[in-house]
């Protein structure tokens, strides 16, 4: 039989046009699609899709012991491995009742917090390159790779870490790490007055960012957004305050909050972050030294195989591009039953089919890279 030509539902007139972008456009950082429907240069309808990557990785964890499944995490947010292996190991924590030291804990938050600003500044070089400024991404790659020394030293990998373990931490810190550490977070703060300097606060960023994709508070909520997305519109929630983990609780920093949340707000809450996230870094540096912090226990004795009872656990945390969480179904046997994970790439790139409306075509790669996806979680 002859292959139907697919046609719209009306034809188009001389002004209306249909655009591919994507899913091979460098500008949609993966293999995302967005199909835009436009009337001259104005966006009248815009259909996200995804999928192209075919993962299957929530299946693959049911092949996989528990153990196994904690190298499956890295591949999800390549860019944040850390929080992914964090999120796996507070499910399988809750689902077992085990309790991790307290070491282990602020070495969670510590190194947490320097996958954030190492994701951010990604995003940051790389924003910069979507609106046509190069110069930001040769700054961004210069501080990330003092971050990505620091994880060579403590777990010999510089992307895929599988540093977590299920009751703690692999290996404790190097000698010398915390020192080379601490001359990171001293002088960071100075590098990111420069990235203000460089492009935060640049006439020509800022009209390109500052008056499009706004998204309200109550559509932020609607939408089920999370991270620097939902807090770009002055929503003031993040995971590490409102439902601590890994001992946030006893560590002080700020939520940078947007006003408006438009393009320019959810650009500039991930530059704030980065500063608190420096800050953590030290106080997690600080808890460490003290004297009453045993230098030696780093994980609880949990075997390579572990059988949960049946149950069900939750296990979520604040991660660079919003609310990530693992939903694991144990069925009392070596492998998980179910395992799901709440991606906040996915969740957050479905408003898009709304804020692009009405935009012009030259905005879609600015208002899309706001929005720091990574399609490896997305299509998970």
């Amino acid at each position: 039989m002859p292959i139907e030509e697919k046609t719209f539902e009306k034809p188009l007139e001389l002004d209306q046009m249909f655009v591919n972008m994507g899913p091979q456009h460098p500008s949609t950082h993966g293999v995302l699609r967005i199909a835009l429907h436009m009337e001259g240069e104005v966006i009248t309808k815009a259909e996200p899709d995804v999928g192209y990557l075919h993962r299957g990785i929530e299946k693959l964890f049911e092949n996989r012991t528990y153990t196994q499944g904690l190298v499956l995490t890295d591949r999800l947010d390549y860019l944040s491995s850390m929080h992914n292996n964090l999120a796996y190991c507070i499910a399988v924590e809750k689902l077992m009742g085990i309790e991790v030291p307290a070491r282990a804990q602020y070495i969670r938050a510590l190194v947490s917090e320097l996958n954030r600003i190492a994701s951010h500044l990604i995003f940051f070089g790389t924003y910069g390159v979507d609106i046509g400024a190069f110069t930001p991404f040769l700054h961004a790659f210069r501080e990330r790779e003092m971050i990505m020394d620091l994880f060579e030293m403590l777990c010999g990998a510089r992307l895929l870490y599988t540093y977590m373990r299920i009751g703690g931490v692999a290996k404790n810190l190097p000698e010398d790490w915390t020192a080379k550490c601490r001359e990171f977070t001293g002088f960071f703060p100075k590098r990111l007055k420069e990235y203000d300097a460089l492009l935060s606060f640049n006439p020509i960023f800022m009209d390109r960012t500052a008056n499009i994709g706004i998204i309200s508070k109550e559509e932020a909520l609607d939408w089920g957004l999370s991270g620097p997305v939902l807090r770009a519109t002055g929503v003031n929630y993040d995971v590490r305050k409102f439902e601590p983990y890994s001992f946030y609780d006893k560590l002080e920093f700020e939520i940078p909050l947007g006003q408006t949340g438009s393009t320019w707000d959810r650009y500039y809450c991930r530059m704030r972050e980065m500063a608190q996230s420096a800050g953590i870094i030290d106080q997690c540096l600080e808890a460490l030294s003290k004297q009453d912090m045993p230098p030696d226990i780093i994980a609880k004795g949990v075997p390579k195989i572990l059988k949960p009872l049946k149950g069900q656990a939750y296990g979520h945390i604040e991660a660079s591009r919003g609310d990530l969480g693992f939903y694991a179904v144990s069925e009392g046997e070596f492998s998980p039953y179910r395992m799901h994970i709440k991606a906040p790439t996915f969740i957050n790139t479905a408003i898009l089919q709304k804020i692009l409306v009405g935009a012009k075509i030259a905005d879609v790669v600015a208002i899309l890279g706001s929005f720091d996806i990574v399609l490896g979680e997305m299509d998970r």
